[in-house]
């Protein structure tokens, strides 16, 4: 009986002895790549047309927990005054106190709070978007493309995204209701494996 119980607390330290040294499996840390995300906006001008623009080196992090997509993060910063229209005054137009006002707020931002699996490859990523200071929920329909190594041999995740926001939600109310109200964003990205090596 007493070498029984003894065999036991042994099989009991052991068990408490491996948990403490084996480690656990955390999700996995992205960058996003600036030379391969970008965020596209289009909007509807006074009924004739629906011109865009894009915000480039984009910046962000992306905490991908491949085993429980759910639990997994990201943030994105979005330098405003990278905005490309095409068209040099209009750029500068939209960086004023009449659209972004970039003096005063230089960087947009969004911070993912829940993640919503919705199918294989799709999830629906709700967060809080921050423009001109000014916080709103905004949900992305998200679509994982591809996961893997990429020609530099890094582990890649490319996503594809988009989303509707109103502009009037971040205090740019000018030339409404002629210039379009609501927004569609089109979002590209690729990030990089920053922790351990490419799997």
């Amino acid at each position: 009986m007493l070498k029984q119980k003894n065999i036991c607390s042994f099989l009991a330290v052991s068990a408490l002895s491996l948990s403490l040294v084996t480690p656990v499996i955390a999700a996995d840390t992205y960058k996003l790549d600036p030379m391969h995300t970008a965020v596209t906006w289009h909007i509807n001008h006074f009924g004739f047309s629906n011109p865009s623009g894009k915000f480039m080196n984009v910046d962000g992090t992306l905490t991908l927990d491949e085993k429980n997509p759910s639990a997994s993060k990201v943030t994105v910063i979005i330098p405003i005054e990278t905005m490309d229209s095409g068209i040099a005054k209009l750029d500068e137009h939209l960086k004023t106190k009449d659209f972004f006002n970039v003096t005063a707020f230089p960087t947009a931002t969004f911070v993912s709070n829940k993640v919503e699996v919705t199918g294989q490859d799709t999830a629906v990523v709700h967060g809080l978007l921050t423009v001109r200071g000014l916080s709103k929920p905004v949900d992305l329909n998200v679509r994982l493309n591809r996961l893997g190594e990429n020609m530099m041999k890094k582990k890649t995740a490319g996503f594809s995204a988009t989303a509707m926001v109103k502009r009037s939600d971040f205090g740019m109310t000018s030339y409404l209701p002629g210039l379009g109200d609501e927004v569609k964003l089109d979002i590209e990205s690729e990030a990089n494996l920053t922790t351990g090596d490419a799997k």
